[in-house]
């Protein structure tokens, strides 16, 4: 599976999180009972990432992940590892269910930690990837600007920073640092996940924004700015790219709107050599605001994770055609809309389920692309 001659993001891809096995959900249930020690659950967690990855190069995938194994949350577990960052529990009905959840708050000046366990995460990863390329999952800056500064209730009535500026100049050096350290570590192919952006279009989330004082519109030149900072001393060989979707807990969603408010301004982030965007339903609009996408690659996420009925592969093909009158077909991809289990629970499909969709996934893209 040598991948030298493959541009990334590749033709098929993944976003990267997997259905953790049952035995390793009981696992964390007996660890965080009490009744395992934080040795033996790592010991069952290396077990099954292995196992994973040799099954996603078994199923021909040219960059393989952890499967975001050793994660209770896709995002919260690398922001809870910044110094700076307090995590608290709550209760939320935010995706249309009620369930216990946790949120984060900046408490203090934010500043990457060096020993920051996804590190080692990471080399565990890479140690088993070859012959495919270790892919490197960590949620985007603003997911932390938007969640644990601006709509956070503990940050304001308690905040830390004198302004703005002086929050996203320590954001920005913290992803600076956070970036060359997982490339000192060895990843070459780092990917942000950032739903924040979708509060910037959500009018629900807009209105929550403008009650904390702040303009969604303003905002959307901030995320710009901030990502195109973090990632302005990014080495050459690094390839990074983003991925949105519009909230992916247990099957369901968060954010309503179109990507025409935020296009522009995204698109034009020229270090990211990729965007990854959910396609898969018709909340997420028409194909037209990819017209503002530069000479980056785009990867549809047209086949869902949030079920598990198996797409068409014509259906697919003729999306991608729709896709190729606003963006030429050579920079355009195919992924799932967002990973399989954006939290430790898991979406509602089985892991054959996965699999298939995984391997119509390479077959389309195999079909449509002869570089694939």
């Amino acid at each position: 599976m040598p991948n030298s001659n493959k541009k990334i993001p590749f033709r098929y891809d993944i976003v990267g999180s997997f259905l953790r096995p049952e035995h390793l959900k009981n696992a964390r249930t007996a660890f965080a009972d009490g009744d395992l020690s934080k040795e033996e659950l790592t010991k069952v967690e290396d077990k099954a990432i292995i196992e994973l990855i040799e099954k996603q190069k078994t199923a021909g995938l040219y960059a393989v992940t952890d499967g975001e194994f050793r994660r209770r949350w896709w995002h919260l577990d690398f922001i809870a590892g910044l110094n700076g960052i307090t995590v608290y529990d709550f209760q939320t009905t935010a995706f249309g269910l009620t369930t216990e959840a946790q949120g984060t708050y900046v408490s203090g000046p934010l500043s990457f930690s060096d020993n920051h366990p996804f590190l080692e995460h990471f080399r565990f990863t890479q140690k088993y990837a070859s012959p495919a390329l270790a892919k490197q999952t960590i949620p985007g800056p603003n997911m932390i600007f938007l969640d644990s500064l601006i709509l956070s209730k503990q940050y304001n009535e308690q905040p830390i920073y004198d302004s703005l500026e002086a929050f996203k100049k320590d954001l920005i050096q913290t992803y600076q640092n956070a970036i060359q350290a997982f490339y000192d570590a060895g990843c070459r192919y780092l990917q942000l996940d950032d739903t924040s952006w979708g509060g910037l279009f959500d009018d629900r989330f807009r209105e929550m924004i403008k009650a904390n004082g702040l303009d969604a519109d303003q905002l959307l030149t901030d995320f710009q700015e901030v990502t195109e900072k973090s990632l302005a001393n990014k080495p050459a060989d690094l390839a990074v790219t983003f991925h949105f979707c519009k909230g992916n807990f247990q099957s369901h969603w968060l954010y309503n709107g179109s990507y025409e408010k935020i296009a522009k301004n995204l698109f034009s982030i020229d270090a990211f050599d990729g965007f990854f965007l959910e396609y898969d339903d018709e909340r997420s609009g028409g194909f037209e605001p990819l017209k503002e996408l530069k000479d980056q690659r785009i990867v549809l996420g047209l086949i869902t994770t949030k079920n598990g009925q198996l797409e068409s592969s014509d259906m697919l093909v003729e999306r991608i055609n729709e896709a190729a009158q606003f963006v030429p077909l050579e920079q355009i991809c195919l992924s799932p809309q967002c990973g399989f289990a954006s939290t430790h629970e898991g979406n509602h499909l089985t892991e054959d389920d996965q699999w298939q969709k995984i391997e119509l996934l390479k077959t389309v893209a195999e079909t449509v692309w002869q570089d694939a």
